[in-house]
């Protein structure tokens, strides 16, 4: 719908798929060997990168355990990756911050402690680093505020985000 060529892996495929609502997710997902889960979506955005659709360009988002795997694929693929869009993803270790090389544009949600709370440490190691980043915090949300089958969505800033982010797509992936 956007132009672009995505692949939207579903992580928890091994155990059945996405169950239909977020707790029951959680408690899927907290069983699954994460080391292998990450390889998966590091194998997936390498094999989207070289699809003969692809133009080589590749950009990255995802939402909540998603958003942590774009600051994950963007430590991990280092030039590789030319743009990330984390949506209240926890942050990328600290030491490995200066292997990012795209540019971020970074969503939060005003009431996520949990995740909030690792953002002064992320930016002071972004800026450190040189990586080019944008972050947003959209007032009076919760984390998940851009699921729609969630009593936390919130349309204006989940469609603020989303336009905020094609917009950085289309200048970072052109």
């Amino acid at each position: 719908m956007e132009g672009f060529l995505a692949l939207a892996p579903d992580g928890l495929f091994p155990v059945g798929g996405y169950p239909g609502n977020d707790d029951h997710g959680r408690t899927l997902q907290s069983g699954l060997d994460q080391a292998r889960l990450r390889t998966d979506m590091l194998n997936g955005a390498r094999f989207l990168k070289s699809h003969e659709l692809s133009t080589g360009k590749l950009g990255a988002t995802g939402f909540c355990w998603g958003g942590s795997t774009v600051n994950f694929l963007a430590v991990a693929l280092g030039p590789d990756l030319r743009a990330g869009v984390p949506f209240y993803g926890a942050a990328a270790e600290t030491a490995g911050v200066p292997r990012i090389k795209a540019p971020l544009m970074i969503h939060y949600a005003e009431n996520d402690p949990r995740i909030n709370e690792m953002w002064p440490s992320f930016e002071a190691a972004l800026k450190a680093a040189g990586v080019q980043y944008q972050m947003h915090i959209y007032p009076g949300t919760q984390h998940g505020f851009h699921n729609d089958s969630t009593p936390r969505y919130q349309e204006a800033a989940a469609k603020l985000a989303w336009q905020r982010s094609v917009a950085f797509f289309r200048t970072h992936l052109s």
